[in-house]
């Protein structure tokens, strides 16, 4: 197993307009976070009182660091708290983006070694600037990083990593090649060490129905998928496949895989969701940092009802705060 330091993990409260404030004020008030991390909170002080009185806690966050309790460090705003909650509005969008922006600057300046963000809007983020696909490519891209990402997915018992991602699913096929699924496969292997698992179990999927019945409907398994598990295997990891789509996920609520590779969105995202949505853990996977964020969403429909459940939420900062040990321990060797 690797060796892991004591983290600094950056804590997000995400979109002021969802749930994300009252989860993140439940998470620092329960006082679980300082056991697994030293912990900044992203945010002004009027936005964490906020949070508390919709989560129905009282919060003493000190602006020092060092005290050995959550520091509160304000990112510096666009503008004022946004006051809008429970619907998509562009002031929220800007308000989570200077904090995810400050939380990045930190990182990059060696002062977190991860970042736990709680849910956001994509819609919001858009229109307040952010011009990628999706929150992955904008943090590589922040963190000026162009090796191979991927976003994971995570249940208690059960990863899921996929090789194409936020794109049409007319651009699918095309995207899947040899080389890809070994890089994927690859990476998602270091994934699931640097999360505590020794020797990972990873399974991949195929493309076509019926792992594409030896060419019959199609030759993506054959030519490319096959290759790059191969290829895989040969470097020492613990991979198989390809296996049809409509029966892999059995393998993996079945515990013969801590692991599973999919080639596209839906293809991962359904089973997992259907295996288990609460609890659930989105990684930003192959970034220089850990990035974690719960697998919900921003619940509009909730707010500032204080019946946010926090399950999702503890378990990316705790995931988090792994993942950080252990990379950090690495850079730091």
């Amino acid at each position: 197993m690797s060796e892991t330091v004591r983290p600094t993990i950056a804590l997000v409260p995400g979109d002021p307009s969802g749930i994300g404030g009252e989860l993140a004020a439940k998470l620092l008030a329960s006082g679980e976070l300082e056991a697994l991390a030293d912990v900044l909170v992203i945010a002004t002080r009027e936005e964490l009182d906020r949070a508390a009185g919709q989560a129905g806690v009282e919060l003493d966050v000190p602006d020092e660091r060092g005290t050995g309790r959550p520091a509160l460090v304000d990112p510096g705003r666009p503008g004022p708290l946004p006051t809008v909650t429970g619907s998509v509005n562009v002031e929220s969008g800007a308000w989570t983006k200077a904090a995810l922006e400050y939380a990045v600057s930190l990182a990059q300046a060696g002062e977190v070694d991860g970042i736990c963000f709680m849910p956001l809007n994509k819609a919001a983020l858009h229109d307040a600037g952010m011009n990628k696909e999706d929150e992955l490519r904008w943090f590589a891209e922040l963190l000026d990083y162009t090796g191979p990402t991927s976003e994971i997915n995570v249940l208690p018992r059960l990863w899921t990593s996929r090789i194409t991602s936020h794109i049409p699913m007319a651009d699918v096929a095309d995207r899947i090649t040899a080389d890809r699924v070994t890089t994927i496969v690859t990476m998602f292997d270091e994934m699931l060490r640097d999360s505590g698992i020794d020797a990972p179990r990873i399974g991949v999927a195929a493309l076509n129905p019926h792992n594409g019945e030896n060419g019959l409907f199609g030759r993506h398994e054959i030519d490319e998928i096959a290759p790059g598990v191969a290829a895989a295997r040969a470097s020492g990891i613990d991979a198989q496949g390809p296996f049809s789509a409509d029966t892999i996920f059995l393998k993996g609520r079945d515990g013969v895989f801590d692991g599973i590779v999919t080639m596209y969105h839906d293809q991962g995202q359904i089973a997992m969701k259907l295996l288990g949505f609460d609890g659930g853990v989105t990684i930003q996977g192959g970034l220089p940092i850990a990035v974690t964020t719960p697998a919900h969403g921003t619940a509009f429909e909730i707010v500032g009802k204080g019946v946010a459940d926090t399950n999702s939420a503890r378990n990316a900062f705790r995931l988090a705060a792994t993942l950080a040990s252990r990379k950090a321990a690495r850079t730091r060797a």
